[in-house]
């Protein structure tokens, strides 16, 4: 355990103290809304961080971006298989929260180290809840599916984010610890949204933004752990559009050279983009090609149409509303795709972009009923 970084704040009394477990870019963006309207309410919000995403542009940077506060605790973890890297987090997180004595702990989504905390929780005497909870994609082949339906089965209380993922809950049995708030993810990008309207980020040099292209990104075990898969979809992408841009993370650059891949055609390789950089990309951008489950979200929320590389999606909602169209072969051309007619997501979708603070009303709530009754 490393960074240990305790900070003074002004902290209501009898309110619970609260720590947030993150790990990758996602979850760093969920957290963010989170801290903003813990702060504002006077209530202790800390932030664990496992340490699975490491790089600088996925760790470090989405803080300074986001305006949160370093991790009290960073696990340093780094890659590993999925077993290996669970296991590390699970000891490492048992021994902070020894010393950090939270009342609540918080997890997001549906990584490693979701499934790592919400087991190492469920053993102890802390309140655990899930953020973005009730999302499915039916294909237990995902280690992020089978992550997501622990967290769920474990949490004392789960945030869902749309209708849809209220239903699911429900339909295994978990609508009484179930409630509706909305996205989180929604507060965060569109406060970053507005930024970047009013003062543009500065991109990476030689991004344009005027200028038609395809913003892609690739990183899902199943589209880059096999040399063919990979390949055939560097392949695609080389012959999708005259300019297609792949940030890629360093895991899928080290696989393009130990596959010996060469990008080529079309397409050529970023470094990752910090997040208000991805939200001025993903505005300016014709379309997005992408087998992330956040960013078919983000592509519709601001009005860009999505191609996503997979058989199927959490986030039905990006389908059925025409942003999204699930093509894992990328056998649809950008034009055919782009030229649709589509009508702007509506709040109810996702979310008004005041999630945080109905998450944090239901979390005092629940946990002052938990707490009276134990």
């Amino acid at each position: 355990m490393t960074n240990v970084n305790y900070r003074s704040m002004k902290i209501t009394p009898n309110r619970p103290r609260v720590i947030s477990v993150v790990g990758a870019r996602p979850q760093f963006v969920k957290v963010a809304p989170i801290h903003h309207e813990c702060a504002k309410r006077g209530i202790s919000h800390e932030i664990i961080h496992s340490g699975q995403h490491y790089d600088e542009k996925l760790s470090a940077q989405f803080f300074h971006d986001l305006d949160i506060p370093a991790p009290v605790v960073n696990l340093n973890i780094g890659s590993g298989t999925h077993a290996g890297q669970t296991g590390e987090i699970m000891a490492g997180l048992d021994k902070a929260l020894d010393e950090l004595r939270p009342d609540v702990v918080l997890v997001y989504g549906d990584t490693n180290t979701t499934l790592a905390a919400a087991l190492v929780v469920s053993k102890r005497s802390e309140y655990l809840v899930h953020i973005e909870a009730g999302l499915r994609s039916f294909n237990r082949s995902m280690p992020e599916e089978v992550n997501r339906i622990v967290a769920d089965h474990l949490a004392h209380l789960l945030l869902a984010p749309t209708k849809t993922s209220m239903t699911l809950l429900a339909n295994e049995g978990l609508s009484t610890r179930a409630r509706l708030v909305g996205d989180v993810m929604v507060d965060a990008l569109r406060q970053t949204e507005e930024r970047v309207k009013a003062r543009p980020p500065s991109m990476p040099d030689g991004w344009v933004l005027n200028q038609p292209y395809v913003f892609a990104t690739l990183h899902r075990a199943e589209n880059t752990d096999d040399p063919n898969r990979l390949r055939f979809l560097i392949d695609r992408l080389n012959g999708i559009h005259p300019d297609v841009r792949l940030a890629a993370h360093p895991r899928l650059r080290a696989r393009l050279h130990n596959f010996g891949i060469v990008p080529d055609g079309g397409l050529t390789l970023w470094e990752p983009l910090s997040y208000p950089q991805t939200v001025a990309a993903v505005r300016s951008a014709i379309a997005v090609v992408t087998d992330s489950g956040g960013l078919q979200k983000e592509a519709a929320l601001l009005g860009t149409a999505c191609i996503t590389a997979r058989h199927e999606t959490e986030w039905v909602e990006t389908v059925t509303t025409g942003w999204n169209v699930i093509n894992p072969n990328l056998d649809t051309t950008i034009d055919q795709w782009v030229s649709k007619d589509r009508s702007p997501l509506r709040n109810e979708v996702f979310g008004d972009g005041h999630a945080a603070q109905r998450s944090v009303d239901v979390i005092l709530d629940e946990y002052q009923r938990f707490h009276a009754a134990v």
